[in-house]
């Protein structure tokens, strides 16, 4: 940002799992801040938004996926209106994820978020373990490394030789009237 000729307003932190937000809710009013990179928790995001609904003031408030929790719209309620966050993009229409989405239903959740993204690591594991013919974690990592993709819930995955995802896609989501859901460009 910085190196494209935009400076920030002011840089905040904060006490992770305080309750009152008050005085930096201020110091953003006072400094006609429109726009809040946080790179925290939805529970103190829902308060900020909270309590700068409270005093009148709204700012467009950009996360990370840390904020794709149905807490975060419990917490924030209307003043999380139009909150911005990037997330993978949602696997559970995929055929791959068809059976593990009628199963986690029927045990009466909705697999939203991290779910069939952790459901998708523990495959991984299995098959990184099955082509190891070991548990040894660093045998399983080299196993997965190798390039060969990986049939999960999330479709095929595979990892670079550093251990990093290849070809993944993320969708910016925006918060509205209790859910989230991906910005459509049309």
């Amino acid at each position: 940002m910085n190196e494209n000729g935009l400076k920030e307003v002011l840089a905040e932190g904060i006490n992770a799992g305080d309750k009152d937000y008050n005085a930096l809710v201020t110091k953003l009013k006072d400094a006609k801040v429109d726009v809040v990179y946080f790179g925290g928790y939805h529970p103190e995001a829902g308060l900020i938004l909270r309590q700068a609904a409270e005093q009148g003031f709204k700012f467009q408030l950009i996360m990370p996926d840390s904020i794709a929790s149905p807490e975060f719209w419990q917490v924030a309620g209307p003043a999380g209106e139009g909150t911005l966050f990037v997330f993978p993009s949602d696997p559970q229409a995929k055929p791959e994820a068809k059976e593990a989405v009628a199963k986690i239903q029927a045990g009466g959740f909705k697999p939203e978020g991290f779910t069939l993204f952790s459901y998708a690591v523990i495959q991984a594991f299995a098959q990184g373990i099955e082509r190891a013919g070991s548990d040894d974690p660093t045998k399983v990592a080299e196993a997965l490394k190798n390039g060969q993709p990986i049939n999960t819930v999330v479709g095929e995955v595979t990892f670079d030789a550093k251990g990093d995802l290849k070809n993944v896609s993320y969708d910016i989501n925006r918060w509205s009237k209790g859910s989230y859901a991906p910005i459509t460009i049309k």
